[in-house]
């Protein structure tokens, strides 16, 4: 089982980790229900959708690196809201970060929160932040968003936990291929330490 909080916990056997990459992965997840979705946005959401008609999950966890200025390298935050950082249809009335005629506000708000680790906003886009400045969200990505709106959408419980790679500035692109291999044995700690 794992435990999220007081409220949640889920049977291994029924939880689907999904990551971007194999290397984020490592070989922690060999054994468990893991989907790699490949980079960006289209690809998580595509990749998704059909394992969640495949295999019916009874939890999400979505598990991964991002980048932030707000939190240091090698720690792991608990998303639970979301934002598609590069929608933009201001030009048509719409707010900034808002799909138009979704029904889905700006910031999304869908994750379970797992007890002892900060809480943050992640940032989803289809690129690589290397200058990050934004303040309506602290965590930068490329999958996430996409992957709580399906989640919701399907009404199955959400995990994200991002181990922060980068600072999403002018040296993230070097630290993230540095930092990317150590997520997966953090992610075991939290996840899998008190089975």
């Amino acid at each position: 089982m794992i435990k999220i909080n007081d409220e949640h916990q889920f049977s291994i056997e029924e939880t689907l980790f999904v990551f971007a990459l194999d290397s984020e992965a490592g070989k922690v997840f060999n054994n468990k229900n893991k989907l790699i979705t490949g980079i960006g946005k289209v690809n998580a959401a595509m990749e998704l959708t059909k394992e969640i008609h495949r295999t019916k999950p009874k939890l999400i966890v979505n598990l991964g690196s991002a980048g932030s200025k707000n939190f240091h390298k090698g720690d792991v935050v608990c998303c639970t809201k979301f934002i598609q950082r590069d929608m933009d249809v201001r030009g048509l009335g719409f707010q900034l970060y808002e799909t138009p005629l979704s029904g889905v506000p700006p910031v999304l708000e869908y994750g379970l929160k797992k007890n002892g680790l900060p809480e943050g906003i992640c940032g989803s886009g289809d690129s690589f932040e290397m200058n990050h400045s934004e303040t309506v969200y602290n965590i930068v990505d490329m999958e996430a968003y996409p992957l709580a709106l399906i989640a919701m959408k399907e009404n199955i419980p959400f995990l994200c936990l991002k181990y922060i790679s980068d600072d999403a500035g002018s040296e993230a692109a070097d630290d993230w291929t540095v930092q990317v291999h150590l997520a997966s044995e953090a992610f075991d700690k939290i996840l899998f330490s008190s089975i």
